[in-house]
């Protein structure tokens, strides 16, 4: 039973034979076979597409690891003056700069930068601000103006150092340094938003800055060049192994402005330690000679990076050093508005020889409005001479606020110039639609006797009231340009009557020549005569002997304005000069505006002058610049060190008061 049993397993069991496993070897390996003969066909089908098809790209890739390109920021084009003197130049530069999102460890690696560069702690503090407030792809500058073995010690460091990027190129540079700061401004790397309105690469290569205000601001697109390119074969860790090519980059254009830069200097060394404006225009052409805001601010140190001591020491200045005061400062033209009123009283109708007593003042109901003095009979030369108050006060009233506003807006007052400056301000002309739009009230007579003499709402730049001296010198409409141009000339002639002209440019003569406000200000030059009118405009108003005296703070103090021209007989200049809070026109700015008369027709008489002058100041604008700077530092750590003592001694006194309250101890 049981060997049929086993009979039975044998006839229902699967019989395996060297055949049957043969044939299931052979099956498994075919399977097999096939797969990796897929896995090659796939494998041989990625390598013929990465190595024909993908070919160009990890060309480019494999380059680009061995390659390294780099933008050369472009040369900016020069800014010179009228005779081809250069404003703006440029020079070569050794810098070094951080690119915020290639640095590993920024602790270590600005005290390794502080070391290499000897940088004081305030620059590195400075360094670090700027890091945490720029984007990641904006560099960040470390130091400009680097010796050649400092900027060789970081260049030889740099490749152990990712972040840093030294470069040698080119940095923009005044010569005349703060005499022309408000005039062309300066030049500063560019900001992040400036790079996201662009997406220019350039925009945040390092070394790269654009205008950021002034001339090279506004002129920008002109100044700036067309960038080159270098190409240079380096190692995995970034190490120089050959130059390969060099587009070289093309220098901007040149600028030539209608700037007299001699003069412009002059003008600004003559301020001295004033704060104030000197504006000087070609009669014959409308071409601005000058413009002179001071003090100002160095636009080298702008250029290569402002410390945060200086920008409190300029920020904190009642002086305004940051203001461009000829086109944006803004104050009463005080008596150099009577010229205007001069010339809207003759216009309507009234004859320069009538005659008006000056007993001191003039009486409007019950108010008396004060003249400077007791004149007695006054005509038109006279009272422009004298700067009689009741004459204009009389005359003005006569004439009506409507004509004197008229004229005012015909010799240039109330409105902006075309010039490639950021900004200016128009002033105010008042009129009666005026004052009913801005304050809500009517006109009234005692407004139109303020205007006649230049105060009450008026409001004009130093720049305008050289346009209204050069309209009256010249007669013509003359629109006053910067940019040097061929052809130029004074413009149409004025709607007014050549003898009105006249009638005014003979009181403006006699200012300064017969015994008038300037008499101390003529120039001492043979057959030259300078005419003028001086002004003098409060600030607020003060009673009694104290009104803008010397005895009242510098602040509340009344400025003092002129404008002029040269010479008399046949006008080719004409000035106006504003010091602010200069207390006379006649002593504080007609002898400034003199002086740069001066200098157009005898440099060596008035350099030799000013030379004088300035031994008594201190020194020249840098010397000066230099010594207020160590006074404001000095001041600034005696503040510092005096800061703990006083509050100690409030915590003393604190303490003190605590243990008494407490009871448990009496305090000595």
């Amino acid at each position: 039973m049981a060997q049929a049993r086993a009979n039975g397993l044998m006839r229902t069991g699967k019989i395996v034979t060297q055949n049957s496993q043969a044939f299931s070897f052979t099956r498994r390996a075919l399977v097999l076979g096939s797969v990796q003969g897929g896995v090659a066909a796939l494998l041989g089908v990625r390598m013929a597409w990465l190595a024909i098809a993908e070919n160009e790209r990890y060309r480019t890739l494999a380059e680009s690891n061995r390659v390294q390109l780099t933008i050369i920021p472009p040369r900016r084009g020069w800014i010179i003056d009228r005779f081809g003197k250069p404003i703006a130049i440029n020079r070569t530069d050794f810098r070094v700069d951080l690119i915020p999102n290639q640095i590993r460890d920024t602790d270590a690696l600005l005290a390794e930068i502080q070391q290499l560069l000897a940088l004081p702690a305030e620059e590195i503090q400075r360094i670090r601000e700027d890091l945490e407030k720029a984007e990641e792809y904006q560099p960040v500058q470390v130091a400009s103006n680097l010796d050649y073995d400092r900027f060789a010690a970081v260049s030889l460091r740099a490749p152990d150092m990712p972040g840093v990027v030294p470069a040698s190129g080119t940095a923009r540079f005044y010569p005349a340094g703060p005499a022309v700061a408000h005039l062309v401004g300066y030049v500063g790397a560019a900001s992040a938003k400036d790079y996201e309105e662009t997406k220019d690469p350039l925009m945040i290569t390092p070394g790269f800055k654009i205008g950021k205000d002034g001339i090279e601001k506004t002129l920008e697109s002109w100044l700036r060049g067309k960038p080159g390119a270098k190409r240079s074969e380096v190692t995995a860790r970034g190490r120089l192994v050959r130059e390969l090519t060099t587009r070289p980059d093309v220098a901007g254009n040149t600028l030539r402005l209608t700037i007299d830069a001699g003069l412009q200097e002059f003008a600004a060394r003559r301020l001295g330690d004033n704060s104030g404006s000197v504006v000087v225009i070609d009669t014959l052409t409308g071409g601005v000679l000058t413009m002179v805001s001071m003090p100002a601010y160095d636009p080298n140190s702008f250029s290569d990076g402002i410390s945060h001591n200086e920008w409190q020491m300029l920020s904190g200045n009642d002086h305004l050093p940051l203001l461009n005061k000829s086109l944006q400062g803004l104050y009463p033209p005080g008596s150099t508005f009577k010229p205007i009123t001069a010339l809207a009283l003759q216009h309507a109708g009234i004859d320069p020889e009538e005659i008006v007593y000056c007993n001191g003042g003039y009486q409007l109901g019950n108010r008396r409005f004060a003249c400077l003095g007791r004149h007695g009979p006054m005509n038109l030369y006279l009272a422009l001479a004298r700067s009689c108050n009741t004459y204009f006060y009389t005359q003005g009233r006569k004439t009506g606020i409507d004509g004197i506003a008229a004229m005012a807006r015909m010799m240039g007052l109330g409105q902006s110039y075309t010039l490639p400056m950021p900004s200016q301000k128009y002033g105010t002309v008042p009129d009666p639609a005026w004052k009913l739009k801005r304050h809500d009230h009517a006109w009234g007579q005692a407004d139109t006797l303020n205007t006649s003499i230049g105060q009450g709402f008026l409001q004009v730049s130093p720049f305008q009231l050289a346009v209204v001296a050069a309209r009256i010198a010249s007669g013509h409409q003359l629109s006053p340009h910067l940019i040097r141009k061929r052809g130029a000339n004074a413009g149409p002639v004025l709607p007014i009557p050549i003898e009105h002209l006249a009638a005014v440019r003979r009181g403006m003569d006699e200012v300064v020549n017969a015994g008038g406000t300037a008499v101390r200000s003529k120039l001492q030059l043979e057959g030259i005569r300078l005419a003028g009118k001086t002004g003098t405009a409060q600030v607020r108003r003060i009673t009694g002997s104290s009104r803008g005296g010397m005895n009242v703070p510098w602040k509340y103090r009344d400025h003092a304005l002129f404008l002029g021209f040269a010479p008399v007989e046949n006008p080719r200049y004409a000035a106006a000069c504003v010091i602010e809070h200069g207390l006379h026109g006649s002593s504080a700015a007609a002898p400034v505006a003199s002086d740069c008369m001066l200098y157009l027709f005898d440099q060596q008489k008035a350099l030799a002058k000013l030379e004088d002058m300035e031994k008594g100041w201190g020194g020249d604008i840098p010397t000066r610049m230099r010594a207020e700077a160590a006074r404001w530092q000095a001041e600034r750590l005696e503040a510092a060190n005096t800061q703990p003592t006083e509050m100690d001694n409030a915590s003393a006194a604190s303490n003190a008061t605590a243990l008494t309250a407490n009871g448990t101890g009496t305090p000595e």
